[in-house]
């Protein structure tokens, strides 16, 4: 019997060794990916992690001395449509009660961003309606079929641990219509440590449907 325990024990151990490199490697590919991932202006960020759904990705560097994080959200998508990334202070795995930042393009592909609170999931988009404090204004970029957001954010309550939440969806005319309402447009929320780098799982799918109703940016710079 003692042979036996110790065999399991040998095993599990050997487990969890193979869980820690496992680990340890992952980590380090995505530090890679964080080093060799190109920005304008000469960006460049310490963190950065795959988000779940939508082929979104964030990085950023956070700022212990002053509570606050330099971010580029990126995301794949359609230069006819709008993408979106912030803050719930409200609560996990909700669209409503976020503060974002929404990059579309106009006409003429200018990219323009709008800093709004989602106040329900029928919100009236209103500009510079923040509930949060953002030391460095918003900047937006469309490359490669890709948009970027780049914002410095005050991490609400000097907490590392946040929810945050990102979407995208269509323009027509001008205006920022419905995201869809249904696959991974409902799980586009994820809790993240802006210390550690760590993803905190069992936020939920974010109740976003019927969000953001069309508004009209034309002309809006931003």
């Amino acid at each position: 019997m003692a042979a036996r325990d110790q065999s399991a024990l040998l095993l599990l151990a050997a487990v969890l060794l193979l869980f820690a490199s496992s680990t340890a490697t992952a980590q380090q590919q995505q530090q890679q990916n964080c080093s060799s991932a190109k920005f304008s202006a000469g960006r460049s960020f310490q963190r950065c992690t795959s988000l779940p759904v939508l082929g979104a990705s964030l990085y950023w560097t956070y700022h212990a001395a002053n509570g606050t994080a330099d971010v580029a959200f990126r995301a794949p998508w359609d230069p006819s449509g709008w993408v979106a990334w912030g803050l719930n202070t409200q609560s996990a795995g909700s669209m409503a009660g976020s503060s974002v930042f929404i990059a579309s393009q106009d006409g003429n592909g200018a990219v323009s961003v709008l800093m709004t609170y989602l106040e329900s999931t029928n919100p009236s988009l209103t500009n510079n309606t923040l509930k949060i404090a953002v030391p460095v204004g918003p900047a937006a970029e469309y490359s490669g079929g890709v948009y970027t957001i780049y914002v410095t954010v005050a991490l609400p309550g000097n907490r590392t641990v946040q929810n945050t939440v990102w979407q995208a969806g269509p323009l027509s005319g001008g205006a920022i219509m419905p995201h869809p309402a249904a696959g991974p447009n409902l799980q586009s929320a994820q809790k993240l440590d802006f210390l550690s780098g760590s993803r905190i799982t069992g936020t939920g799918a974010p109740k976003s449907r019927g969000l953001l109703s069309r508004r009209n940016l034309r002309g809006f710079q931003g």
